[in-house]
């Protein structure tokens, strides 16, 4: 070889040692095509939004978030669910949700013992099931004038803009924002406070790489970079519909340094990733990846570099919580589809469920009157050919944007009992060679009867009308006669003692109000019950009461405009407490009781008596003794003048607390 060639082939070999696996991958052939549903479906759940903001706001009284939510055209479901755990040992202050939408959507809402106030525009959202909160109209505003809107109720803490969800969990009390104010900004990861799953499902893609024999398949999954550089936990779960012997697979995934991975899989299968990882059913156990190349193409060469012949599944997301691979390739031949993925859900079949909750039924004058909009039916897909009550004599009248279907409770096959009307709804639907059927039901007010009772013990066997501070009472709300078609719920309650002792809140918002009051599991019949402990810590006590409680029929199923609330109460009487007994674990005190006041009123002459004692001892010990007895002559006005000055001292502590044990 030539002297002159040898260093251009030396530096030729160590270039081609020092290849890396993303230069490799440059030259891999590999043609991604999107995949059919039927062969790979990832969905996802992230913080990442398109516009929102979080803030801080800790001495607001209402926590307000604000969200604005944008669907395709036509009725959406939307599976909304707001959570809260008690801090410090008291459940979070109230709740202000405003609810922005563009079109109609069914919302099924979750938001279990939170003092919740819903504003929202009524003639868009329909709920599948009564929401059972505090709801408001919301003005047609745009976005700006909503948010202002919401800011004069209360410091705003989150807002967000969503592009057709399928569910979102809404975190309270997580803002962990360094805003003290909230204005929406342009792709924010809101962090704790709020995560989502978009409806449409990632983009799948797959390939076959050329020039790998076998069957060997890799799932990968690139995890974009987030607004936030935050650690962050992905939770990777993937269900391969294969038998656990015809499975020979890998799993890559790459993402920002700072992503870990939890892995819940069905199968075994190879692991390849960036950062850390671990496995579901060993959380603890941290496993150190490996460095991957960040592109396309360089992802698929470590697949190439790991022998797997087919791309079964590549999918790239924004930052995520939690994401869900369902394939079931099994190394078979990979099926792509050319066609473009349909980016919002088919519409073109007519759901008899859904139709069936949006008929909403009205009880008033001794008639039962059910109503369909049509604008919702047209919505879904659905042609009717009728709607009837049980009677098919009785049809509804067409009113132009909506079906009217009326009857007193004397007629059209209605059944009346003690405590309820009821009947049947029958839809006729094109689609459909069977009618639609739901029951429909109107509560006879007249013959229901709503009681408040007070008990001494958990057993509720005893019921009273006084109670004893420092004792637990049991409060249990029944009505009768019972109606199994209709659930029992306790709104709010609150005890009155009158211009003495102010109003005490036990509950508010279907939510216990404070640490000494409990909700309790229901009766067998289903009657709401709770306990509360009462103490007084200021003096004097109220001799009577009056314990309010706001109730509400809700029906199981059915139209929030079948609600009805009622106001029951009892009077109460107070006897003296035990003065002698010691706070419940939980209750502070805010005030002195008895003792303490007798207490300080006794420390307070004490230490006048030694003061003056002791003033006496320094002046008879400290004046000369050539003036001893004129000393004495004088002693006896001074004693009284110190005994008038302590007589003067004890009164003053004295005076407010003997008043007050005395009143």
């Amino acid at each position: 070889m030539d002297r002159g060639t040898l260093p251009l082939a030396v530096a030729l070999l160590l270039a081609s040692c020092s290849l890396s696996p993303t230069s490799l991958a440059e030259t891999v052939h590999c043609d991604l095509q999107p995949v059919g549903p039927e062969r790979g479906e990832v969905t996802y759940t992230t913080s990442q939004v398109s516009k929102g903001c979080v803030a801080q706001a800790p001495n607001a009284i209402l926590e307000v978030h604000v969200l604005f939510l944008e669907f395709p055209t036509g009725p959406s479901q939307l599976e909304l669910t707001l959570q809260a755990s008690k801090q410090n040992g008291t459940w979070p202050r109230e709740v202000l949700l405003v609810l922005s939408v563009n079109s109609s959507v069914f919302l099924h809402l979750q938001a279990l013992g939170i003092p919740l106030h819903l504003a929202y525009n009524s003639s868009l959202v329909t709920f599948q099931e009564p929401p059972g909160v505090n709801t408001t109209e919301l003005p047609s505003f745009p976005k700006t004038q909503i948010l202002e809107w919401a800011a004069e109720r209360g410091p705003i803490t989150s807002a967000a803009e969503l592009n057709d969800p399928q569910s979102i969990l809404l975190r309270l009390g997580q803002a962990q924002g360094s805003l003290s104010f909230c204005m929406l900004e342009a792709s924010q990861d809101m962090g704790r406070t709020l995560e989502w799953r978009p409806r449409t499902p990632a983009l799948v893609r797959g390939c076959h790489l050329e020039g790998v024999a076998g069957h060997k398949e890799a799932h990968i999954l690139r995890v974009l970079p987030g607004h936030s550089a935050g650690p962050r936990t992905v939770t990777v779960k993937v269900e391969l519909s294969c038998a656990p012997g015809d499975l020979d697979a890998v799993l890559i995934l790459q993402g920002p340094p700072y992503v870990s991975w939890l892995i819940d899989a069905n199968h075994n299968m190879q692991i390849w990733t960036t950062g850390e990882y671990s496995f579901k059913i060993f959380p603890e156990k941290n496993i150190r990846g490996f460095k991957l190349p960040d592109t396309p193409q360089g992802l698929l060469g470590e697949a190439r570099m790991l022998n797997a012949s087919i791309v079964a599944s590549f999918v790239e997301l924004p930052l995520a919580s939690i994401v869900s691979l369902h394939a079931s390739s099994c190394g078979g031949r990979l099926q792509t589809s050319p066609a473009p993925i349909q980016t919002t859900p088919p519409k073109d079949t007519c759901s008899p469920e859904l139709l069936m909750s949006l008929i909403q039924t009205k009880c008033a004058d001794d008639a039962m009157t059910l109503v369909l909009k049509k604008e919702l039916v047209a919505h879904l897909k659905c042609t009717i050919t009728g709607l009837t009550f049980w009677d098919p004599s009785c049809e509804a009248e067409d009113r132009g944007d909506k079906f009217v279907l009326r009857s007193a409770y004397s007629s059209c096959g209605m059944q009346v009992s003690a405590s309820m009307i009821s009947n049947e709804a029958v839809v006729n639907i094109l689609s459909s060679s069977s009618p639609q059927r739901k029951k429909v039901h109107c509560l006879n007010m007249d013959s229901l009867s709503f009681q408040l009772g007070l008990y001494l013990s958990p057993h509720f066997l005893q019921a009273s009308n006084t109670i004893e501070p420092g004792q637990q009472s049991f409060v249990q709300v029944r009505v009768s006669p019972s109606v199994s078609e209709f659930l029992l719920q306790l709104d709010s309650c609150h005890l009155d003692l009158g211009p003495e002792g102010g109003t005490v809140e036990l509950i508010q918002g279907r939510a216990a109000k404070g640490n000494c009051v409990s909700l309790l599991s229901p009766s067998p019949e289903g009657d709401p019950r709770f306990s509360f402990l009462l103490h007084f810590y200021t003096v004097p006590i109220p001799k009577t009461g009056t314990l309010s409680c706001t109730v509400a029929l809700r029906p199981k199923t059915g139209s929030q405009d079948q609600e009805v609330h009622r106001t029951v109460f009892m009077r109460l009487n107070i006897i003296s407490p035990d003065l002698s007994g010691e706070l419940p674990p939980g209750c502070t005190s805010k005030g002195l009781v008895l003792p303490a006041v007798l207490g300080i009123t006794f420390g307070a002459f004490l230490i006048g008596a030694l003061l003056t004692a002791a003033l006496w001892y320094i002046y008879s010990h400290t004046r000369s003794p050539s003036k001893r007895e004129p000393v004495v002559a004088v002693a006896a006005p001074a004693s009284s003048e110190s005994s008038s000055t302590n007589h003067s001292i004890g009164s003053t502590q004295s005076t407010p607390c003997s008043t007050s044990s005395m009143a």
